[in-house]
Order: C-alpha cells, then structure tokens, then sequence
C-alpha cells in the first residue's frame, strides 16, 4: 500500500511523466532513427507524428508540408520515421517500378471491412486485384461507358438550365446572371455518375438537388438515409488523420472530439453505402440473372483471377466502394477546380481563355447540342491544356502517398541522404506542382499554353494520379468525364466568377470550399 502511495505521490508523477515521454520519443529518437538526424525539418516532428497528424486533423496537411519545404528545403523530415522529398527525381524512386517498396500502414485507416485495390498492402494480392480490374478500364471499356455518363450530364444541364434562367438583372454587365455555388452541384454529378458506373445506377442527387442517398448496414438489412458527399469527406479526414496517429485507431470512436466519432461513424456509413448500392446486382448475379449493362460492375462481376475465381460478395463490395471513392471525391474537387481556375484566369487576364475555349468548343460541337460527346472534346488541345493546368494548380491528389523502403535492395539513397529499409518516404504533389524552379517564375498563374513547350523536369513533376505500378487504375475514365463535363459546361453557358480566392480543405484529397459564380445560358 505504501508503494501504491508513492507511486501516485504528486513528486512521482512529476518525474514520472516526463521520464515517460522522453523514453517513448526520444530515445528511438537518438537509437532507432538516429540515421535520420541530420534531415532537417520541424522540431517537433523529428520525435512523433503529432506535428503531422494535428496537420491532418485541420484539413491543412499539403499546406503544412508546403510550408516545411520552403523553410527546410527539398528533403524534410515531417514524421519520427517519414521523409517527403521534394523533387521530381524522387517520383520514380519512391514510387517507381520494380523498387519493391510497399504502402506505408497510413493506408490500413482507409479499410472498411476488407481491403480494396486502394488500400491492400501486400504487394502479391495488389498484383492480383489489379489484374482483375485493369480490364475494366481499358480504352475500349472506357469508350463504353459514355452513355451512362451523357445520361447523368442531361439531367445535370437540365438543372442547370433552371439555374441559370432563374437570374436577376446584373448591373454591372447588363447581362443575365444566377449566383450559385458551383461545388455541390459538381459532387452530385460525380456521385450520380459513378454510381451509374460502378452501381448500375444513379444516386438521384441531381434530380433532388440534394446530398443524400440509401444506406444498408448489412446485407438484406433496413434502408436509412445519408449526406454520400459529407459522409465521404468525413470518412477522408479521420482515415488521413489516423493513418498518421495510429495509435488513436482503436479509441477514435470514443475520443471526446467530434471529429473521431463522426469520422468513424462515416466510414460506417460509406460501406453502408456500396453494401446498398451493389447488392440487387449481385443478389441477381447469384441466381443466375444475365447482367446486360456494360459497367465497371459488369466487368467486376465477369473478371477472374489468374486460377479462374471470381471476386466474392465481399471483395467485389470493396473494390465498388473504391470506385465510388474515386469516382466521385476527386473527380467532383478537380472538376470545380479547374472551372475555378479557367474563370480566375480570364478574370486576371480578360479575353485570353474563355473566347479561346468558347471558339475550340463550338467549332467541335456546333449548335444544338445540349452535352458535348467524347469523340467531339475527346482531341481538343486547348481543353485538355485547361484541364492540365487546372490539375496542376490544385493538386486534388496533393499530399505525398507514404512508401516504406524495401528490405531487399539495402535501402535507397537520395542526393547526399540514405534511407535503409523501414524508412518511410513520400513525394508531395502540390509542391512540386507549385516549385518555381520547375515552372518557372508565373508558377502561381493560370498559363495552359505552358503546356505547349513542357521542359524535361515539368513533364516529370506533373504528377495529378500518381506514379508508377500502383497509380490510378481509372484515369482514363477521369480524363473523359473531365473533358465532357468542362466541354458542356462552357459550350452551353457563361459565366462570372464571384469566388475572389479558392480556399481547400484536405481529407485524403484536397477539396476547395465553395466556388460561387454567376451563371446564364449562351446565346
């Protein structure tokens, strides 16, 4: 009892803290990573995650590493065992073919159940579902699926004709303009489309005008309702953020903060989400019922393995559940991106982008058309310039994707630095995106004709899906819906851009705020 005492006094607790803290930071700090002593970054984030992990949790992480490159250089150290290099250079190494490195346990805060495509770490069952679902995006897969997505584009011009006619008198202009908030209406568009992709049918956010859409828990459970689009963003931020502070995982739901148990409560919910959407697809597929629609579900549900087994009920939800991810959060955030900045940039410089689209688009898709077809934007060069500087300005995929070095190669060396195997290494696309050095001293300006002369070190740097054997799987599929969706978007209307700056909050992708803008119909 008088050593229970002593153990509690206030003068054992007083050295006792501080005795513990400096066992669990710094001693790994000065034995275990002291290889990575000498690379320069925070202070604070030389012993622990927290630096980073508090970076996440305020949406800001791709800001904060911006920050640590510019005031430590291109190598930092932002975690007790993680390093992002700031170079293109570094593109290949951390993330390129045949290095054998694999995805840093960030990822296994992403998984719901199972793992995914996005999320599997081992590199052999990566391999596998890869192989299973690359078919699925192939360019004749891909052409495929225009339908569906002109489909979804009808009903969203639709209501944005209502929107646009619906303006008042502007006195500056004399011209015809509805003020609204262009960002939600390009997440319901992204939703309906991959739901229509990856489902077999829409969300109905479009014809609603409203973020919400069925949820079942389990399979032949109860229908409840959900906002996808926050329910997604909230499921980004708390995975982000507990991938970096994995020790929180196992008691996010019950941390006092709202943002765990709602973040927790939303990764329940986006499962929910796909195990409702899939689950009259597969319940048909397993009677038997011949699947007619040609959709990324379809392909899934045809697709075998290199021993001829098909996906089960459970992997083939998760591999939807990815696709309704990435089909719709970076597809809605870069989509209002790259309208935002094709707007700011004729705002700064008045005549030299929009009438130069205008012209591209109408000369390929005439009149009377409400939605522009792929054949028609499909080889547009002023459009996909638009497009690439817009990526490239807003990096949507803007934080840098952690990979452990391989323990087969003896480690990795970089410049003057060397990262034996454990390390953990990432290479940040906003920055690298942003470098002045590599795009010169107009790197903050909206400048597609940029991209008619690209140096060496500017195609490198470009990195909008990643790099390597595991970059997006679908970016031809983005490719298309962006082009459709900014094609139609200027064909058919005008517009003036109210937003005075863009602000982005980061989950795992970077999503700008709001964008409000005036619209009206083209004469």
């Amino acid at each position: 009892m008088a050593q229970l005492t002593l153990l509690l006094s206030p003068w054992a607790v007083a050295v006792g803290i501080p005795l513990w803290l400096a066992l669990y930071y710094i001693l790994p700090y000065l034995t275990t990573y002291r290889h990575l002593s000498k690379v320069p970054g925070p202070p604070s984030a030389k012993f622990s995650n927290i630096w980073i992990g508090l970076s996440a949790r305020s949406g800001q992480k791709y800001a904060a590493i911006d920050w640590a490159h510019r005031k430590y250089g291109k190598v930092v150290r932002i975690g007790f065992n993680h390093v992002s290099i700031a170079d293109e250079r570094g593109l290949n190494v951390v993330y390129g073919h045949g290095n054998g490195f694999l995805k840093d346990q960030y990822y296994e805060a992403f998984v719901a159940r199972t793992p995914g495509m996005f999320n599997v770490r081992d590199r052999a069952e990566h391999t596998r579902k890869r192989k299973i679902i690359s078919h699925a995006f192939s360019p004749r897969a891909v052409a495929a699926f225009e339908p569906h997505m002109a489909a979804n584009l009808q009903r969203w011009v639709k209501q944005l004709d209502r929107i646009a006619t619906s303006g008042l008198q502007s006195e500056k202009n004399n011209s015809q303009y509805a003020r609204y908030n262009a960002m939600p209406w390009f997440s319901y568009l992204a939703f309906d489309i991959i739901g229509d992709l990856a489902f077999g049918a829409p969300f109905g956010m479009v014809e609603k005008g409203k973020d919400e859409t069925e949820v079942q828990f389990t399979q032949g459970g109860p229908i409840s309702y959900c906002p996808a689009v926050e329910v997604l963003n909230r499921r980004g931020e708390v995975s982000s953020t507990l991938g970096l502070l994995p020790t929180l995982r196992p008691i996010a739901r019950y941390l006092p903060d709202p943002f765990f148990m709602k973040g927790v409560a939303a990764v329940e919910n986006l499962t929910g989400i796909a195990v409702a959407a899939v689950a009259s697809r597969l319940d048909a597929a397993e009677k038997g019922i011949v699947d007619t629609r040609n959709d990324i579900l379809s392909r899934l549900l045809q697709a075998k393995d290199a021993n001829g087994q098909p996906m089960g009920r459970t992997e083939l939800t998760a591999e939807a559940l990815t696709q309704l991810i990435a089909g719709s959060d970076t597809i809605s955030n870069t989509a209002c991106a790259v309208f935002y900045w094709i707007l700011h940039g004729e705002r700064s410089a008045p005549g030299t982008i929009v009438p130069r689209l205008q012209e591209e688009l109408d000369k390929a898709i005439g009149s009377g058309l409400d939605i522009a077809s792929y054949s028609q934007v499909r080889d547009l060069p002023f459009l996909r310039r638009c497009i690439d500087e817009g990526m490239r300005l807003h990096s949507t995929s803007a934080i840098g994707l952690p990979r452990i070095v391989a323990d087969n190669g003896g480690g990795v060396k970089f410049d003057e630095y060397y990262f034996p195997p454990g390390t953990v290494l990432s290479v940040p696309s906003y920055t690298i995106h942003h470098m002045q050095e590599i795009w010169g001293d107009d790197v903050e300006e909206f400048k597609p004709d940029r991209w008619l002369n690209l140096t060496a070190r500017q195609k490198m740097g470009f990195n909008p899906f990643s790099y390597g054997p595991r970059a997006c799987v679908g970016q031809n599929v983005a490719i298309m819906e962006l082009q459709l969706i900014i094609g139609t978007l200027f064909h058919r209307y005008t517009f003036t851009l109210y937003q005075p700056f863009m602000e982005s909050h980061e989950g795992f992708s970077k999503k700008p705020k709001e964008c409000y803008a005036g619209i009206c119909m083209r004469l």
